[in-house]
């Protein structure tokens, strides 16, 4: 199970922290993502983990701008978005799949969370 929270409405330029909670099985044994999704538009990727923590890729949009993090001893996923602008405007869900290597298409992945509303103003 995966269960998001840190979201909310922020001003542009203003910064926000995601946290995904993973339960039913280690964290450890799985590569975690980030995927959006904007109003009238379909989920795009955001932001993946491996397993271990060791390597990452970014969405080109967040690129710069967006950290993905995992902390496996709290079972616990993050993304920490700096510099947020209104076109940031979306529902973020955590992912989490089977396999210990990071992907970025939605179709790799296996379980997701609820999703958590980020909504940034001008």
């Amino acid at each position: 199970q995966l269960v998001e929270s840190g979201g909310g409405s922020v001003q542009f330029g203003d910064s926000l922290r995601l946290s995904c909670a993973v339960s039913g099985r280690p964290s450890s044994t799985a590569a975690m993502g980030w995927f959006r999704q904007a109003p009238g538009k379909e989920r795009e990727f955001a932001a993946a983990i491996n397993a271990n923590g060791g390597s990452t890729s970014y969405g080109d949009s967040v690129k710069g701008r967006f950290t993905i993090s995992k902390d496996n001893t709290k079972n616990t996923l993050y993304l920490q978005m700096n510099s947020l602008k209104p076109e940031d405007t979306a529902v973020y869900f955590c992912a989490a799949r089977r396999g210990v290597v990071l992907r970025t298409a939605e179709d790799d992945y296996d379980y997701w969370g609820q999703g958590t509303q980020v909504t940034v103003s001008s």
